[in-house]
């Protein structure tokens, strides 16, 4: 990506200059939360951190995720809920994250959620405090792992809670992110591909 050398001001350029998509939900079928994407950089390359999901939580045990989750009664917003949660699962404060934009809403479809994913830049090295019953462990990975030419070649079977899911995948050092995880990766990369 030649244009990393600035990317935190790319990519507030580019989603600060669209409108997300936006998945409609007038009957009220769905649950609604919101995540970060946290952006940092790290070894000369930026990276994004995700969660490694304990299998003490309700929904979708195990798998890798971004910090977030429900959005409760008392936010204000949905940025205020991603940024919420990110405080709680891994103690990241809400001062210390630069918010770039939102992207593109994605549904999940075992669990009936839309996700609303925002994009923040955090600082690195980072003190974080992760909440134990929530979150298992974190897991950099750099953001070209998620530049693909073709995202076609990254379908496979993904076996998860004794089912078989056909999902978009991206194996990172013996992890595996699929589902809404990887659609909202893809999601994020395709918009700044758009740029």
């Amino acid at each position: 990506m030649e244009k990393e050398k600035d990317l935190p001001a790319v990519i507030r350029d580019v989603l600060n200059t669209r409108t997300p998509r936006v998945i409609e939900d007038r009957q009220s079928l769905y649950k609604h939360a919101a995540v970060l994407i946290p952006l940092f950089k790290a070894h000369d390359e930026y990276r994004v951190l995700f969660t490694k999901r304990t299998n003490r939580v309700e929904e979708h045990k195990g798998q890798i995720s971004f910090p977030g989750g429900a959005v409760d009664d008392g936010d204000v917003s949905l940025q205020e809920t991603a940024l919420r949660e990110a405080y709680e699962e891994i103690g990241l404060r809400k001062e210390d994250v630069v918010v770039l934009g939102q992207t593109d809403d994605t549904l999940t479809l075992a669990s009936n959620f839309v996700i609303h994913p925002f994009v923040g830049l955090i600082p690195h090295p980072y003190g974080f405090r992760i909440n134990g019953e929530e979150v298992k462990r974190l897991i950099e990975v750099p953001l070209r792992v998620f530049l693909v030419e073709n995202s076609a070649d990254r379908m496979d079977d993904v076996q998860y809670g004794g089912n078989t899911y056909h999902s978009l995948v991206f194996p990172y050092d013996g992890e595996v992110i699929w589902g809404a995880t990887a659609r909202i990766m893809e999601n994020f990369v395709e918009i700044l591909g758009e740029n």
